[in-house]
């Protein structure tokens, strides 16, 4: 007897399967409104069922593919000038129309937050509607994402056309970048911000890349063997979840006397320095492994009105599980994952809220590795805790979890966020970035140029442009000439230049001290689109302050030459004084030294030093004023002529585990 349910079932099924086949699917980074690079050949590629022809058309041209058993297809049109806009169409048993799209120049824009900053975080307000309304600039922005492997597609909202809204939404250096190149050719300009804040480099950069580093290799082996992503990772974890959950993970006197709870009896609960402190630290929990339940309250802000609020707990290792008011509000497995919770307000009361989160250490340190904080609040103080479930880390069944967090995980970033653009077609890129390797800074040397040439390799269109922020003066000036970690960062950025088709737009006289964040994002852009202008575009311009190109002495004095003069040195001081330099002789100690222009050189020196064998311009984390620049209005690139070893010479990347 034929059953009629499963026959239903079958054929809804065989609908479902036949409608999933039929959908042929693009990446993200094709939508309406978008760039496409010129001349070059255009690869266009996507998803289908396998076996389904697939046709796309644009512009007159017309290519027909098959997907492959995986579903994977693509074709490469035919180069195009700068152009359109035109409708770009996809069809296989279903068609799909790109609408609104140029032909033009594309730019990654990537970097860690002075890259991300948007533009209605600084002092500018675009005010040209006129700009807005007839400039060919379109933008996108990839919201960020961590993986373990390379991903085959970017999470975005798509390509937008200027409007007042979109441009406050982005990247101020992208766009001021893009508005004083498009002012400046006649070409379309597409967008890809790119970016995270406070994000190592090594993020940025591939598996392989990285693999070439004995340090990073140590963490990244295990990963790549395994060959998973995240996704994979998780599912895995689920399989076995409820089993191990009961079996190992939770029970112990915690979760049977329900310490979860609001009237749970804490009069036997110690007190810790929750907050940032791992437990290690603490005598009475020193070589504890296993569950450690934690408690404090707080109050909602005065007028707090929200549908939720967010509290971050950061990082805990290895696990956590919180409550807020007796109701569990969420749940992390993995030590570098962040953990970002959303309390309903329904759950909240005006004051007295208690927050309950068990943390439970497999091995090695445990607890809270960064400080949580609720909406802008730091939670500090004094938490209570108590011991709970005691296990033997060697014994207790550690499940492999993803355990990624995106400001410093190797390769996570570069995985997720910039491996699924390497087959777009691209001008090239700009990118502002080092302050989170400020500490690692002689690890940079070989770091950043590492990436520069990865990305080339990964995309495959030989040496195009990269073009880069030499780091903002940033902290408080000092009295006296001394070792600086934000100099030697500058210093490792700028021999990034030795590579072709490279570029640098030196920011050391537009930071803010007491702002890391410094709010005039339009010169950086300005500066960046003048290397582009001569780098990209072959544009006779002068795209650099003065460079250092060598020194000589006579006498008591130290002479510079410079490169990159333009119509000539300059000072902005008004009574002719070179601020900035340092002059040391055969001690190695520096002293502050005068400096004044003598033609295309400066002469400098100090009472101090009779015999100077090295000089140091602007070498310190902040410098403050500067008067030196080319007739341009370029800074004075800061420079060292020696070569001693710096105070960041042997810090490198720690390895630990990531699963």
């Amino acid at each position: 007897m034929i059953n009629l349910r499963k026959v239903i079932c079958l054929c809804f099924a065989m609908l479902v399967c036949a409608v999933m086949r039929a959908e042929v699917k693009l990446p993200a980074v094709f939508g309406d409104n978008m760039v496409l690079q010129r001349d070059q050949p255009l690869k266009i590629w996507g998803w289908a069922s396998a076996g389904e022809a697939v046709t796309v058309q644009l512009n007159g041209q017309r290519l027909s593919t098959k997907a492959d058993k995986n579903g994977d297809w693509w074709v490469k049109l035919d180069p195009l000038s700068a152009g359109g806009p035109y409708e770009l169409r996809v069809s296989g048993q279903n068609e799909l129309v790109i609408k609104n799209v140029l032909i033009g120049d594309v730019w990654i824009c990537s970097g860690q937050s002075n890259m991300e900053w948007e533009v209605s975080k600084t002092n500018f307000s675009e005010s040209d509607t006129a700009f807005i309304n007839t400039a060919p600039i379109r933008l996108m922005k990839a919201w960020v994402e961590t993986d373990y492997m390379p991903r085959s597609d970017i999470t975005t909202d798509g390509w937008h056309q200027l409007s007042k809204e979109q441009i406050d939404r982005f990247s101020a250096v992208a766009y001021h970048f893009g508005k004083q190149v498009s002012l400046n050719t006649d070409v379309p300009i597409g967008l890809i911000s790119d970016n995270l804040g406070a994000t190592a480099v090594e993020a940025w950069m591939s598996n392989e890349a990285l693999m070439e580093f004995p340090q990073y290799k140590e963490e990244l082996a295990p990963i790549v063997k395994a060959g998973k992503n995240v996704e994979t990772l998780n599912k895995e974890f689920e399989e076995i979840k409820d089993q191990w959950f009961k079996e190992y993970y939770f029970k112990g006197p915690g979760v049977e006397g329900e310490w979860f709870k609001p009237d749970t009896d804490v009069s036997d609960w110690e007190t810790i320095e929750a907050s940032g402190n791992t437990w290690e630290n603490e005598e009475r929990l020193k070589s504890y492994d296993g569950a450690v339940w934690f408690r404090t309250t707080f109050d909602l802000p005065e007028g707090f009105d929200d549908e939720q609020f967010m509290l971050n707990l950061l990082q805990i290792d290895d696990y956590d599980m919180t409550w807020v008011n007796g109701q569990k509000i969420g749940e992390t497995y993995g030590k570098h994952n962040h953990r970002t919770y959303f309390v309903p307000k329904s759950l909240l009361k005006p004051k007295g809220n208690v927050l309950v989160v068990r943390v439970f250490d497999a091995g090695g340190i445990g607890g809270f590795t960064t400080s949580p904080f609720w909406g802008n609040t730091v939670l500090w103080g004094k938490w209570q805790y108590k011991k709970g479930l005691s296990i033997n880390p060697d014994k207790f069944k550690k499940p492999n979890v993803p355990s990624v967090t995106p400001f410093s995980s190797p390769a996570s970033l570069y995985n997720a966020n910039i491996a699924p653009l390497t087959d777009f077609g691209i001008k090239g890129a700009i990118w502002y970035q080092g302050e989170s390797n400020v500490d690692r800074a002689y690890e940079y040397r070989a770091l950043f140029s590492a990436l520069i040439k990865d990305w080339r390799r990964q995309w495959g269109q030989g040496d195009f442009p990269f073009i880069f922020v030499q780091l903002a003066n940033h902290l408080a000036e000092v009295d006296s000439p001394q070792a600086s970690n934000w100099a030697e960062l500058r210093e490792a950025q700028a021999m990034a230049l030795q590579l072709p088709n490279t570029g640098m737009a030196t920011a050391i006289d537009i930071g803010e001290a007491d702002d890391i964040h410094p709010k005039n994002k339009e010169d950086v852009g300005k500066r960046l689109a003048l290397n582009a202008l001569k780098l990209a575009y072959g544009q006779n311009v002068v795209a650099s302050g003065p460079m250092f190109a060598s020194m000589s002495v006579e006498e008591n004095k130290a002479i510079i030459n410079y490169k990159s003069v333009g119509d000539g040195l300059v000072t902005k001081d008004k009574y002719g004084y070179v601020r900035g330099f340092q002059i040391a002789g055969e001690d190695k100690k520096f002293y502050w030294a005068k400096a004044k222009i003598v033609g295309n050189t400066v002469e400098v020196y100090a009472e101090e030093v009779k015999n100077p064998i090295a000089v140091r311009y602007a070498w310190s984390s902040n410098p403050g004023a500067l008067d030196l620049y080319n007739s341009e209005g370029l800074p004075a690139v800061p420079f060292r002529t020696d070569n001693w070893p710096g105070i960041t010479k042997d810090k490198v990347f720690l390895p630990g585990p990531r699963f």
